[in-house]
């Protein structure tokens, strides 16, 4: 039977509107791809399937959360983070500030948790807000001591003001932040006080948070990462039932304290097996820092390094989360800044990796 074929200028049209058709899906395709997996669908970016969406700690179970520190003043935050989300080609998933514990007062923003900058930067990305018991500028005489907190003396000047903030923040955004209570504590005793008070101020600060009815903090637990402190580090680990996140801060130094030139997996895996053998084999782990020093007599030396980050990161069992730290380090020789534009290629080709871009909702 033969079948009768439409008249030529039928024939055209069908095959004019099949093509722009294809066309039209091929560049909803390609839209698609370039702009990367819908931030709210929960789908998984890597293309395997599952739910990718945040746990209640703020946990992706899919890959890991990229932020960075970013120098900035009281006012210019904000400012601060959109041009490093240009210079590394997207945005951040997390942004690390510091506070001291000085009395809160209208024009000193150091010991005020939660900044309208903060809370401008924090409306589509997380925050992580390091609380350090210091009182920077203050004499010395200001400088609260572990003990001190341990026994409630900061509560009606400071911490119980801090937790309202925190709380309210939460009422009104719906929105939990990371917060970690003296970071780095192994290089603060004997100066703050023992290993034990530290442990007693950690639990009597979670306390006074708890009592206040503060649900949206996910309390995250900051340790340089140096061996040698290995000791410190269990005698002053508050317990798996107050920490949420364990986290480390290890660099490549290379000039900037006279060391070798490490890179990245030898700068975190020692530490990471550490943590995992006499810690917790479970918890998630945070890269709170991580940053390498430039070689001048080799200036492509800092971009290979950066090279290999989300493939060392996919070995790190339960790392998720890792934030580059674009400043200084006290000494000289000691800028860990992304030096120049072939690093600055490299580190945002790093994070555009699948792995590192997580739905955070």
């Amino acid at each position: 039977m033969t079948v009768p074929r439409p008249p030529r200028s039928r024939r055209r049209l069908m095959l004019t509107t099949a093509a722009v058709t294809c066309a039209v899906l091929l560049a909803v395709l390609a839209l698609r791809n370039a702009v990367g997996p819908d931030e709210d669908s929960g789908a998984d970016p890597s293309g395997q399937g599952g739910d990718c969406r945040p746990t209640a700690l703020l946990e992706p179970p899919c890959g890991a959360w990229f932020g960075a520190f970013v120098p900035h003043d009281k006012a210019d935050l904000a400012e601060k983070v959109h041009a490093y989300e240009k210079h590394v080609g997207r945005k951040l998933d997390l942004v690390y500030t510091y506070h001291d514990m000085s009395a809160v007062t209208e024009t000193r923003l150091e010991g005020q948790l939660l900044t309208e900058q903060e809370q401008r930067v924090g409306a589509d990305r997380m925050l992580l807000l390091s609380w350090e018991s210091k009182w920077w500028g203050g004499t010395k005489r200001q400088q609260p001591t572990w003990r001190q907190l341990a026994d409630g003396e900061l509560d009606d000047s400071v911490i119980d003001v801090q937790a309202r903030r925190v709380k309210e923040y939460g009422e009104r955004t719906g929105k939990k932040v990371f917060l970690s209570f003296d970071l780095e504590m192994d290089t603060r005793t004997p100066a703050s006080g023992t290993p034990e008070e530290y442990v007693r101020a950690y639990r009597h600060l979670q306390d006074r948070f708890r009592a206040l009815g503060v649900d949206n903090v996910v309390w995250t637990w900051i340790i340089t990462g140096y061996l040698d402190h290995a000791d410190l580090f269990e005698r002053m680990y508050p317990g798996d039932d107050r920490v949420d996140w364990i986290a480390y801060n290890q660099y490549n130094y290379y000039r900037c304290h006279q060391a070798d030139w490490l890179s990245f997996a030898q700068t975190q895996t020692a530490t990471h097996e550490w943590v995992r053998t006499h810690l917790s084999d479970d918890k998630p782990l945070m890269l709170s820092e991580f940053g390498s020093a430039s070689d001048p007599d080799r200036p492509k030396r800092q971009a290979d390094w950066y090279a290999e980050v989300p493939r060392v990161l996919k070995d790190l069992d339960g790392v998720k989360a890792a934030l580059q730290w674009n400043y200084r380090d006290p000494g000289p020789h000691c800028d860990l800044a992304v030096a120049g534009d072939a690093a600055w290629r490299t580190l945002r080709e790093a994070v555009s990796d699948p792995y590192l871009n997580q739905p955070l909702s």
